[in-house]
């Protein structure tokens, strides 16, 4: 998958390079060079940050994933550019190439600027969740759920210091955050988490690792997360005053089987409402058999912008983002906090999610669970 998606990246860039030039009359092979470095630089920096920590990597970085950020909508119009330079001629309109190429290219500036500005902003999303056998202490009770912050290069302790201070300000009964707290490069962990001491001293905090998480032993970063009183919920089911708790790794996730085995190893009690923390929105016919009356999960980030949204779109489908439903189980897909590569929103917007609980009634039978899922 990795070896795929960088492909497309460099074959991207360089024919957007060569595209400009060519309409604007400059050198197209040294344009496609420069514009196939910038993605090679990219993943560079990526496999450097993992590696150490040191400011000229940390710049390189911002800059490095601002400029894909805008490449991949200069690739928008590079593929606009030969309809659109057709269409004016056929429209009798009196424009060259170059014309048609800087108006494309400029478009895409714009979007591209509001995509960076929006991606700064995170909003809040609201649903209301039927929860069956939900005791009376939790009915109309709220819960919130923090995914993805990608805490590393381009997100830092005071991204994670604000996320914080919006959270005490809403006061949830409890806070869920299903994968990615961290992006991956060296940093402060001690720093990065420093914050959340903050709000775990009155509201409990509950994690699992994301994919992201787990690209080097997360040890280290549970560590650190334990010691600001954030419950890390490993294979483990906690009940919370009625409400149950269930939290599995992302590594868990890598097949339907895995799922299935390290789901039931948990022991929690499908008589009682349960809440399964797992990173990606997979093997949710699972969890519904398995008897989850609510999965929270993150990873897609809804694709963030254009062409990643459609991509996302074809391999989660209507799970992708949002509040769904397998059968007795809601699925809570959040498009996340922050933001993975290019610190961009187009089409999508950061949140975080508030969850409003509610009685469903009594739970279903164990046959018409399955049944519907």
């Amino acid at each position: 998958m990795f070896s795929a998606i960088l492909t497309f990246l460099l074959a991207a860039c360089a024919f957007t390079g060569a595209t400009f030039a060519h309409f604007t009359g400059g050198p197209v092979a040294l344009s496609a060079l420069l514009a196939f470095l910038v993605p090679a630089v990219f993943v560079a920096v990526i496999f450097a940050s993992r590696r150490r920590q040191h400011g000229v990597i940390s710049l390189m970085g911002k800059l490095s994933s601002l400029t894909m950020g805008y490449l991949n909508f200069g690739f928008l119009a590079a593929l606009l550019c030969w309809p659109a330079a057709w269409g004016v001629r056929a429209l009798g309109i009196d424009w060259s190439n170059a014309t048609v190429a800087w108006t494309l290219m400029g478009l895409a500036g714009a979007v591209a600027t509001f995509g960076v500005i929006n991606g700064r902003l995170v909003h809040l999303t609201r649903y209301t969740i039927p929860l069956p056998n939900l005791p009376p202490t939790w009915q109309g009770r709220e819960v919130a759920v923090l995914s993805d912050i990608h805490v590393g290069i381009i997100r830092g302790p005071a991204f994670v210091q604000h996320l914080v201070d919006r959270l005490r300000t809403l006061d949830p009964a409890a806070v869920f955050i299903p994968g990615d707290m961290f992006d991956g490069p060296e940093i402060d962990i001690a720093a990065a988490v420093a914050p959340w001491r903050e709000l775990t001293a009155s509201i409990p905090t509950y994690f699992v690792t994301g994919n992201h998480d787990e690209f080097r032993d997360p040890a280290a970063y549970l560590a650190a997360l334990r010691k600001v009183g954030v419950h890390i919920m490993h294979h483990a089911t906690v009940n919370l005053r009625g409400l149950q708790i269930v939290g599995l790794p992302d590594a868990a996730s890598d097949d339907p089987q895995t799922f299935r085995q390290t789901l039931a190893a948990t022991g929690f009690d499908r008589t009682v409402p349960s809440i399964l923390l797992a990173h990606r929105p997979a093997h949710m016919a699972i969890a519904a058999e398995a008897g989850i009356s609510l999965q929270l999960s993150g990873h897609t980030h809804a694709g963030q912008f254009p062409v990643w949204t459609w991509i996302v779109n074809r391999i989660y489908g209507r799970f992708a983002y949002g509040l769904n439903r397998v059968g007795p189980l809601h699925i809570v897909t959040s498009s996340g906090a922050g933001s993975g590569g290019p610190p961009l929103r187009v089409g999508t917007r950061s949140e975080i999610v508030v969850l409003r609980l509610e009685d469903a009634g009594p739970l279903p039978t164990t046959t018409a669970a399955a049944r519907a899922a």
